[in-house]
């Protein structure tokens, strides 16, 4: 991870300066400009026009599109890992034909701020609303939720506003450009990369919710037997749980046997698809000969078949 280059894109965002966020190259492999939708302006906006070229667009939390009701673009998923675009609005008040850079930073402002509601802004306008994921880059590594992540990780409100980078030819700039564009127009540079792992190493990802002895007539385990069950609650992702049947003591540096499985409700339950319950007992059984270990048991909506019937 580059370290320095998160905490000065950070430093940027909080003091309200543009940063160059840009993705991995297996996916969009694009870099967008971004600034805190807080603290932007309309020499924001209008650099973004200028130099970026691309959409302007403006990152919202899951709460705040709902708080506006805005309805998407397009019918989507809620696990659709897509670009989740809004309807397009213009501030109800204070702006002229909606499209001047002076107009679309006021239609930032009122779309952001908490104070202002659905009443304060109308559609279609100039201004593109995006729908962050819950849980930002954790779940989903966009430009849409890395401008939403750094803003909050800056002590702002969770909003950025996002703009793609072109070159001069018109084709979208990648790292070699970016890097360039960057360093001419004095511009921090981070990636989404670094962002994910600058989250994993300081924030809490799962709580415990509940633990206690493990014993079950069926997988053969008694009270005896040494084993604890922990219940754990992400902290990222929504509806997220973990199930972690633990034996033995897990702290140290000696390696420890981790096993783990996704829910599956068809193959538990009613004995469909892969037989999840004998992997299950298997792997017990390995841990048990092991005398320590963990199988770790994911409960999340969207992976199972029984999700996607409805």
């Amino acid at each position: 991870m580059n370290a320095t280059a998160i905490d000065d894109a950070l430093a940027a965002i909080a003091a309200g300066r543009m940063i160059v966020l840009v993705d991995d190259e297996d996916r969009e492999n694009e870099g967008d400009l971004v600034v805190a939708a807080q603290h932007c302006t309309a020499e924001h906006v209008n650099f973004m026009c200028k130099h970026g070229r691309g959409l302007v667009c403006l990152a919202l939390t899951p709460e705040r599109i709902e708080k506006l009701r805005l309805p998407m673009m397009v019918p989507t998923d809620p696990g659709d890992m897509g670009t989740a675009f809004t309807v397009s609005i213009e501030a109800r008040r204070n702006v002229s034909t909606g499209i001047s850079a002076r107009d679309r930073a006021e239609t930032i402002r009122v779309a952001y701020d908490e104070r202002h509601g659905a009443e304060d802004v109308v559609s279609p306008g100039h201004v593109f609303p995006l729908r962050a994921q819950p849980g930002g880059v954790l779940v989903r590594s966009g430009h849409t939720e890395g401008a939403v992540d750094l803003a909050r990780l800056a002590g702002l409100a969770p909003a950025g506003v996002i703009c793609e980078i072109m070159r001069d030819d018109g084709e979208m700039a990648r790292m070699d450009d970016l890097e360039r564009f960057a360093a001419r127009h004095e511009l921090p540079m981070a990636t989404i990369a670094d962002l994910i792992e600058h989250r994993l190493q300081r924030e809490t990802l799962v709580e415990e919710v509940a633990h206690a002895p493990l014993a079950s007539t069926a997988l053969g385990l008694s009270e005896a037997s040494g084993w604890m069950v922990r219940t754990f609650r992400s902290c990222v992702a929504p509806f997220v749980y973990y199930l972690a049947m633990c034996k033995g003591e897990l702290a140290g540096d000696a390696p420890v046997l981790v096993r783990a499985q996704r829910a599956s409700v068809l193959g538990a339950v009613f004995g469909f698809g892969e037989d999840s319950g004998r992997r299950l007992r298997r792997a017990l059984r390995q841990i048990d000969a092991a005398g320590r270990g963990v199988f770790l048991y994911v409960l999340a909506p969207g992976g199972d078949e029984v999700d996607r019937m409805f």
